[in-house]
């Protein structure tokens, strides 16, 4: 009974870390990682149900700087997951390299999130911004982003990003 309790901790310990960890990846046909984060170059995206311009409209993303998650490539067309978990398909040069993100768009939760001065949260409170709030990434480091959203930088917890994966380096 002992072993099998043991066993069952382990195991969740396990998989608890694993979900803590960015997921694998490998270069994809255009040399990048697969899977990554980009965001949109535009107000106006299209996004497809088929990598090809003959491929019918799903829906149109409507703010510039938006992260999406590039989840497979053909050719020059990237599918993408969105913070609210939809894909499609998008011309790759829709898509920008810079890094950006989304605070915590899976919550609906009313309250805050701390913006601290320094990657401590014992840091100064440089703001508090509500979810759904975009912002650039900086850099991250040890669970930690520094990222800039109007005139205002500072340190947020890497979890609640949508844009950035659990414990990845972003410089």
């Amino acid at each position: 009974m002992a072993a099998r309790l043991w066993l069952a901790a382990a195991l969740t310990i396990m998989a608890a870390s694993a979900l803590a960890q960015a997921p694998e990846r490998k270069p994809g046909p255009s040399g990048l990682p697969v899977p990554r984060f980009v965001s949109l170059k535009s107000d106006e995206v299209f996004v497809r149900k088929g990598p090809g311009w003959d491929h019918a409209v799903a829906w149109v993303f409507r703010r510039a700087g938006l992260p999406v998650e590039i989840i497979a490539e053909f050719e020059t067309w990237r599918q993408v997951r969105d913070s609210e978990g939809a894909t499609g398909w998008v011309h790759g040069r829709l898509l920008s390299g810079r890094r950006t993100a989304l605070i915590a768009p899976w919550t609906t939760e009313d309250r805050p999130f701390i913006l601290h001065a320094e990657p401590s949260v014992e840091g100064a409170v440089a703001a508090r911004l509500q979810r759904g709030v975009l912002v650039d990434v900086l850099s991250c480091e040890e669970a930690w982003c520094n990222v800039a959203a109007e005139r205002l930088t500072g340190w947020l917890k890497q979890d609640a990003l949508f844009g950035v994966y659990p414990n990845e380096v972003v410089r």
